[in-house]
């Protein structure tokens, strides 16, 4: 995925665009029909009661392998929901609902409240702190590029592609697009293409040289298709404009005010950590060992 997720600003802190198609499409309109509102919410808020009460939590998703979206089958899944479906219930909310939307769109959303959390792998950047609450990353992710079978052009970082003059893409809001940016690439000459399979058959059809993304989200889709074309280079760690790690690491995010679901959600989430639970959970998509992190959202905001 893959998150990581560019900020909504074009510093490029994140990702995520919808391929879920029309059947994403159905689920929004049926997701859409109801409303939980906290505008009056004091001293934590009080939506967490009113989940309860409802007995349905509506997640908000972007429609990005593996993070949350509808799969071949209309069934609604990825590592974020599937992680949300445990927590709530146990929070004593034992529905959850999809309403899927662009990534750009995920923190309007929130805020407007078309749904009650962010559930789409999205990192945690002090930009987005200034619009919403997280919960503590349940990950922590490495970059990678999809590049032509025997990478000919030996990229792997950012900078290579600089010394290389190469053609990249990435995805639309995607984090990498910042990371290129920070490296030397010319923003003008980045393809944005609506995803990371999209990504894949620019790569394969030669229109590009390279398309990045976080590790699992290529590694995934170069998997899943069986590419004889194309291949996935091993992880690297990008670097920010200090020359200093840029850690992307992903979340679920809530509006400001209710700090008492964040909070009774973190409860949850560490017990599942500290179990070996959260791994078990995000294995099937592709995370591994490596992936999980003790970083805590606000080490990121700040």
């Amino acid at each position: 995925m893959a998150r990581p997720r560019g900020n909504d600003k074009g510093k490029g802190l994140a990702r995520r665009s919808l391929l879920a198609g029309g059947a994403a499409l159905g689920l929004l309109g049926a997701a859409g029909c109801s409303r939980v509102s906290s505008a009056d919410a004091k001293d934590g808020g009080n939506l967490l009661d009113r989940l309860k009460t409802q007995g349905t939590v509506r997640l908000g998703i972007a429609g990005e392998i593996p993070f949350g979206y509808i799969d071949k089958d209309g069934e609604f899944t990825g590592e974020a929901p599937e992680i949300a479906k445990v927590i709530f219930k146990r929070l004593g909310v034992g529905s959850v609902q999809p309403v899927p939307t662009e990534f750009s769109s995920l923190i309007p959303g929130l805020r407007s409240q078309q749904f009650d959390v962010v559930s789409a792998g999205m990192y945690i950047d002090p930009v987005r702190c200034e619009q919403v609450i997280f919960s503590d990353p349940d990950y922590k992710m490495l970059d990678a590029f999809i590049v032509a079978k025997g990478n000919p052009k030996n990229l792997h970082s950012y900078k290579d592609i600089v010394r290389a003059g190469a053609r990249m893409a990435s995805g639309t809001a995607y984090a990498q697009i910042g990371y290129a940016v920070t490296a030397g690439v010319k923003r003008s000459e980045i393809t944005v293409l609506p995803d990371q399979l999209a990504g894949l058959l620019a790569v394969e059809q030669g229109r590009v040289d390279v398309f990045a993304g976080t590790t699992v989200t290529v590694h995934n889709v170069v998997k899943q298709r069986g590419s004889r074309k194309a291949e996935a280079t091993e992880p690297f760690q990008a670097l920010d404009a200090d020359g200093k790690p840029a850690i992307g690491a992903g979340g679920f995010a809530f509006r400001p005010a209710e700090t008492k679901l964040r909070d009774a959600f973190n409860v949850e989430l560490h017990k599942m950590k500290k179990s070996g639970e959260l791994l078990r959970i995000m294995r099937p998509f592709g995370f591994t060992e490596t992936e999980m992190t003790d970083l805590t959202a606000k080490e990121l905001c700040s």
